[in-house]
């Protein structure tokens, strides 16, 4: 059974100690994720599997055989960026770049737990049907992900935008 990467369906690597972003970058040659830590420390190769966020650093690419992997090349579609590609570019939500794609593979994995209501550490009601994306929220969540340049207010801005529809 294949791997399916951004909409592709690709063998499973031979060697099964190959990690998924190794194998990603390496062998489909998809080089938008990161190796920062390799350690599963700061969240620059977070990719979605089957929509949530994963650590592919951490993760052995024939655990995956037969799901969906989402990269950052695989959330643009039909010609147009994500808008949250859009939003970091709108609010210089990077300077370097590095951490950039793993910080809005994160973020687009992160929307989609707080409207299935999956609680945070810091959510007030785990019985709550509705979280609030707020900014303890937002950062618990986004915590995982780390950028050294410190373009974090511009980050947080373009999830804000895009997640709650608020001026950030």
């Amino acid at each position: 059974m294949p791997i399916i990467v951004n909409g592709l369906e690709t063998a499973v690597p031979a060697d099964t100690r190959v990690s998924l972003l190794d194998f990603v970058r390496e062998q489909l040659g998809l080089h938008g994720s990161k190796k920062g830590c390799a350690q599963g420390a700061c969240g620059a190769c977070t990719m979605l599997v089957d929509g949530e966020r994963i650590l592919s650093c951490l993760a052995l690419a024939v655990q995956y055989e037969g799901r969906e992997v989402t990269t950052i090349e695989g959330l643009a579609g039909d010609g147009a960026l994500h808008p949250l590609q859009q939003a970091f570019i709108d609010h210089d939500g990077f300077q370097c770049g590095y951490c950039t794609p793993g910080q809005i593979c994160s973020a687009v994995g992160m929307a989609a737990e707080v409207a299935r209501g999956v609680p945070s550490h810091v959510t007030e009601d785990v019985t709550a049907a509705e979280i609030e994306l707020n900014h303890d929220e937002l950062r618990e969540r986004m915590s995982g992900n780390l950028c050294r340049c410190g373009a974090h207010n511009g980050i947080v801005d373009a999830i804000v935008e895009v997640y709650t529809g608020r001026a950030g």
